[in-house]
């Protein structure tokens, strides 16, 4: 129940991202396919940060500690663009457009999940 519910919190913390972030977009004729677009890019985010983010944390150590956490944004940025990618290759119209609305998206991202999960109680 828990990982669903994290899935949900990403999803709408992906849709602020497309309401606010000019080059986010997530296609889809209907509200339904929207909304199903969207669990399905959040269940490609929750996957690539679950099997890479651990990665790039031990290969980058060095990295996060001269600048003092700041390397953290752009592999989250990375992480987005990566999604963006996968989920065009799985048919899902899905497109992040460029590093800067990588980097503003996931900042969105982690903000409005961190807010969401104040609020949602475990």
């Amino acid at each position: 129940m828990k990982i669903i519910i994290k899935i949900l919190v990403v999803a709408a913390a992906l849709w602020v991202a497309t309401q606010l972030v000019p080059g986010i977009s997530v296609g889809g004729e209907t509200t339904t396919k929207t909304a199903l677009t969207l669990l399905g890019v959040a269940l490609i985010f929750g996957l690539v940060n679950a099997v890479l983010k651990p990665i790039i944390h031990t290969l980058g150590c060095a990295f996060y500690i001269l600048t003092l956490g700041l390397f953290a944004l752009v592999v989250n940025a990375g992480l987005m663009l990566l999604t963006s990618w996968i989920a065009q290759q799985l048919g899902l119209a899905f497109h992040v457009e460029g590093f800067v609305s990588a980097l503003l998206g996931a900042l969105i991202v982690g903000i409005v999940s961190w807010i969401l999960d104040l609020i949602i109680p475990d």
